[in-house]
């Protein structure tokens, strides 16, 4: 636990060269005017920044000395100095990487800390971001996301978030580039110092867990543990849940396309479609969030199982796609098979076998109407997965909705 007495007394530890970053509260990063103003910079950021630009396909302009180890708070990864003289002697600040006329400072950061795995901060940071799609994807207002976990590795840096002298190097970082800070932070305490400290630099930060956090306590009752999901202090992942999830995949593998029908009354879940309609890869994702799946491909002139019409109704869910789309996945099916130009020559792939095969499929989902039928043309497997999910869970617990169109 970080007490406030612990807090207040960073501002009297002087940074020293054997010290990492521990900016003091009392005074934000310095402005551009007063170059007096220095903060030690971490050997691991600048390790960091030298790797984000190789990955953003920018070139170093010179190798990097390993004694430089002072910045201004005003200059951004993109200004990281030597204080080895250059070829003139003149001792002036070089840039650490050319960008081509389009540095970082032209994107905006977006720093994600987690003291777990981070996937939570993550996920909640890509959610937002397709709300901008329309702005990053033309690069109009370009973004720098950058992930700082205390499980996971990532871009080339090890980060502890649970030490607080490693956040408060983060949020430092965070200020000198004007970031942006979302953070899942599971102690209350460290939680604050975030606050605080994002308060005091001016940096724009979000708390995404302590809002539901306390809402959910609220409601309960119950105080949080304050513990990250992975502390030694939890209970452990090697629960029920995770070999319930294991269970589904060792079954959904077995029963992939259409083996072993014996056993479709123990799936949970029971996809059926025509071949290429994305059966197995919607399986295996169901699976993984721990449902029994097993699929069933319709063939043109080929008899069903049996046990496929004896299951239950409603744990069958049909697949379907536009004939124009599933011709095209087919063509560069049998190209990757080795085909090569004779899949002209293949019915496989041919329009009017697909259209008839679609038809043959059509007919047979017409005579079992419970099915819904599912048009996946044109969806991620995971748009797929929310349909086949909410109606699942619409049908076991009876909640009545109006049915708009048996195709969804």
């Amino acid at each position: 636990m970080i007490s406030s007495s612990t807090l207040s007394s960073l501002s009297n530890i002087p940074p020293t060269p054997s010290q990492p970053i521990a900016p003091t509260f009392s005074d934000p990063p310095s402005s551009p005017d007063s170059p007096s103003r220095r903060i030690k910079s971490s050997p691991q950021l600048n390790r960091w920044s030298r790797a984000r630009a190789v990955r953003s396909g920018r070139k170093l302009s010179r190798p990097v000395d390993r004694s430089a180890d002072v910045m201004t708070a005003a200059d951004s990864p993109a200004r990281l100095v030597s204080d080895t003289n250059d070829s003139s002697g003149s001792g002036s600040e070089q840039p650490l990487f050319s960008d081509g006329g389009e540095g970082l400072a032209a994107a905006k950061s977006i720093y994600m800390v987690s003291d777990g795995t981070g996937w939570t901060v993550e996920h909640s940071v890509t959610a937002a971001l397709g709300q901008f799609e329309h702005c990053l994807v033309d690069r109009v207002c370009p973004i720098n996301t950058h992930l700082f976990s205390g499980t996971v590795v990532f871009l080339f840096i090890f980060l502890k978030i649970d030490d607080v002298d490693r956040l408060m190097e983060v949020i430092a970082q965070a200020a000198k580039e004007e970031a942006l800070l979302v953070y899942t932070l599971a102690d209350p305490s460290i939680a604050e110092s975030a606050r605080q400290a994002c308060l005091l630099w001016g940096v724009t930060s979000l708390d995404v867990l302590s809002p539901i956090t306390e809402a959910v306590a609220s409601h309960l009752g119950v105080s949080p543990s304050g513990l990250p999901r992975w502390a030694p202090g939890r209970t452990s992942s090697l629960g029920e849940d995770y070999f319930r999830r294991i269970e589904a995949i060792e079954f959904t593998i077995k029963q992939d396309d259409g083996a072993l029908p014996r056993n479709l009354h123990q799936a949970d879940i029971v996809l059926t479609g025509v071949s290429r309609t994305g059966k197995t890869p919607l399986s295996i994702y169901l699976a993984q969030k721990g449902y029994k799946v097993a699929n069933v491909p319709i063939v043109m002139n080929v008899d069903l199982p049996k046990t496929l019409f004896e299951v239950d109704p409603e744990k069958v869910f049909a697949l379907t796609i536009n004939p124009v789309a599933l011709r095209s996945i087919r063509r560069a099916r049998a190209k990757t098979l080795g085909l090569g130009d004779s899949v002209m020559k293949c019915n496989y792939s041919e329009m009017d076998y697909v259209k008839q095969e679609l038809e043959f499929a059509s007919n047979i989902f017409q005579q079992n109407p419970i099915w819904p039928v599912i048009e996946v043309t044109a969806k991620a497997i995971e748009e797929t997965a929310a349909i086949v999910l909410r109606l699942y869970h619409d049908r076991k617990n009876r909640c009545s909705m109006p049915r708009i169109s048996k195709r969804y």
